[in-house]
């Protein structure tokens, strides 16, 4: 897909991460990914990013991701599909050349595996990949690659492909400062985990499009909420952040890792087991599987009498 293709396609509307399923001996399960991605793609989502950070990158073997990547675009139809890429340069140029083999329409990019580094060496790396491809590349600032607004300016001019920008440090001012000085030569998401709770907020500052995790499992419940914080509808943006999100972040604060672990057992919870989750992250246990079989009830309760 042209860059500006998938710039135009993620600015749209809502995004979500799949998750990768696993087999019983954690082993990638084609067949049942692609169902998922499938189902997913009913629910009007205006890209998914396969093996990205929900999708357990970073426990994937390169060599899974073109796999993960080929079994999205064959089961997606219309919905473009962005490919993670990461780790130090040359192996991120690796992934991206495979991805973009594989089919991905686009790429995020993740952060550099655990160094930290100067704004210098930063922009390089961001540029060595985006480069080595032709698809549009997404950048992930958090963590260890939190980049400068100057630093932003200076990659949009030096990447022509270089289409997006998501914020997962949680600075407002920051985000605010970059997207006044780059104005819509970027799309900008919001990448917060359970990014909904902070999407008000970021809607202020010119994010006006974010992925959901838990639109692995609750699209319906996750496309009601983008749409009515998208027309100002505070009363139910309230009601469902009450109802659902703030007791599903309050489980999800309980253990480290617990972010990506939680949308699986969102998925079993539903019956579309997505199978484990791989070493190092722990799946929930048996009560807090249960909590958030309640959580989702109720949404469902709830949804019932609104209607």
């Amino acid at each position: 897909m042209d860059p500006n293709a998938i710039k135009k396609a993620v600015g749209d509307g809502l995004l979500s991460f799949p998750v990768t399923h696993f087999d019983s001996e954690n082993k990638f399960n084609e067949a049942a990914y692609r169902d998922h991605v499938n189902w997913l793609a009913g629910f009007d989502a205006s890209a998914l990013f396969a093996a990205g950070g929900t999708g357990e990158f970073f426990s994937l073997n390169p060599a899974e991701i073109p796999a993960v990547i080929r079994a999205a675009k064959a089961a997606a139809g219309k919905t473009p599909i962005i490919s993670g890429t990461g780790y130090g340069t040359s192996l991120a140029i690796d992934i991206a050349r495979a991805a973009e083999k594989a089919g991905a329409d686009g790429l995020l990019l993740l952060p550099p595996y655990l160094m930290f580094a100067e704004q210098a060496g930063l922009v390089a790396h961001v540029k060595a990949v985006c480069q080595s491809v032709g698809i549009g590349v997404i950048v992930y600032n958090r963590d260890n690659a939190i980049l400068s607004a100057d630093s932003i300016a200076q990659l949009c001019d030096e990447c022509p492909n270089l289409v997006g920008f998501k914020d997962g440090v949680g600075d407002v001012d920051r985000v605010i400062e970059i997207t006044t000085k780059i104005g819509d030569r970027l799309v900008y998401v919001g990448g917060m985990p359970t990014h909904e709770v902070y999407a008000q907020a970021y809607f202020a500052a010119g994010v006006t499009t974010y992925s959901s995790a838990v639109f692995n499992f609750v699209p319906a419940l996750s496309q009601r909420f983008y749409k009515a914080l998208r027309a100002g509808d505070q009363k139910t943006v309230d009601q469902i952040l009450k109802d659902f999100f703030f007791p599903f972040v309050a489980l999800r604060n309980r253990k480290k890792g617990y972010a990506v672990s939680i949308i699986k057992a969102g998925l079993k919870v539903i019956g579309r087991d997505p199978g484990a989750v791989r070493a190092p992250l722990t799946d929930l246990t048996a009560e807090e599987l249960s909590v958030l079989q309640s959580i989702v009830e109720a949404n469902d309760q709830a949804k019932l009498a609104a209607e």
